[in-house]
């Protein structure tokens, strides 16, 4: 509690330090996140500060694109959420600036290391956990296992009752891809991916189709991220996430201050307060079930919670470098898409 208040203080008096008083103030925040999210976030913020937030909602991709293009003369002074990889680009590139926020201290260990990464210039708001999600009625009605490990994949009762996105199109399916071959290594995960095709009725071209198609009951096991599945369950679906027993990768929902604001103090105050467990709790508001990176923010019960995973130690710099990626998917198109089943 001492942690939060110190934030929260420390948010206040950056409010403070914004403007003169009786000035209108604004502040254009470049938002990456789902687009409800973006929308509980700024009208919270609106309501808490009267604070007048521009937002722009485009996606990850989209707003680094446009952070670089306005890099000589900035319009945008936050970018808040999308895939954390366009965040460290960015700011290896120098487009975001140096900033320790007060809440760094009540932060989960993934979210610290994005901060580490990219030399204090992003900080991890949210995670995607990569699991399972099965249909316990129809694993049920059929008398197969319920999965526990990426291993239990390969039983061959699963022929045709699993479904995942196509990594070249999807990337949920490409953080699988690279979470099977860091797990097992390079050779040993190729050959995995080739036994589990055995086992696949279809790819998909989007990440969040599998969790649907698995509450629909069109097949057994979904390859997803977490939240998806929590949203199919809270809607009523028979559905249940497991994560792998052998450890399970992810991607880091980031934010980053953008070089050349001209509202510096704002845009300290929008990032302090982006962190706390208030702030954090909103994305649950708006039934957005991410893994939040505050400790403290209180976890609805059917969100996945951040100390009950094991998550490996993902080589974000590796596996977001351009030849790596287009090495494994083209691997992937060769030797296990067009393998025959």
């Amino acid at each position: 509690m001492k942690h939060i208040t110190g934030s929260l203080i420390g948010f206040a008096t950056l409010l403070a330090m914004a403007a003169p008083a009786g000035a209108q103030q604004s502040l254009t925040v470049y938002c990456a996140a789902p687009a409800e999210w973006c929308e509980q976030m700024v009208g919270e913020y609106r309501r808490k500060t009267g604070i007048n937030v521009l937002m722009t909602r485009r996606s990850a991709g989209e707003t680094y694109a446009q952070v670089r293009a306005e890099a000589a003369r900035p319009r945008g002074d936050v970018w808040w959420g999308g895939t954390g990889d366009n965040h460290l680009q960015a700011a290896a590139e120098g487009l975001t600036v140096e900033y320790e926020s007060p809440a760094m201290r009540d932060l989960y260990p993934w979210a610290v290391d994005q901060w580490q990464r990219s030399n204090k210039r992003t900080v991890g708001v949210y995670t995607s956990v990569l699991g399972l999600t099965y249909n316990t009625q129809i694993l049920a009605k059929k008398g197969l296992p319920e999965p526990r490990c990426w291993k239990d994949l390969l039983n061959p009762k699963f022929r045709d009752e699993i479904q995942m996105a196509d990594p070249n199109s999807s990337g949920t399916a490409y953080t699988m891809l690279a979470t099977i071959d860091q797990l097992f290594g390079h050779g040993p995960g190729f050959d995995y991916l080739k036994a589990l095709h055995s086992n696949i009725a279809s790819y998909t071209k989007s990440g969040g189709a599998p969790a649907r198609n698995t509450a629909l009951g069109e097949v057994g096991v979904g390859v997803t991220f977490g939240q998806d599945a929590v949203k199919e369950a809270i809607a009523g679906a028979p559905v249940k996430l497991v994560m792998p027993c052998e450890g399970t990768g992810y991607e880091v929902g980031s934010m980053s201050i953008i070089r050349g604001t001209g509202n510096m103090d704002a845009a300290r105050a929008w990032y302090d307060w982006a962190l706390t467990p208030e702030a954090q709790a909103l994305g649950f508001k708006a039934q957005i079930y991410q893994v939040m990176s505050n400790r403290n923010t209180e976890v609805p019960a059917q969100a996945p919670k951040a100390s009950e995973i094991k998550l490996i130690d993902y080589d974000f710099a590796k596996y977001g470098s351009s030849e790596v990626r287009k090495n494994l998917l083209d691997r992937w198109t060769r030797e296990v898409q067009a393998r025959a089943r």
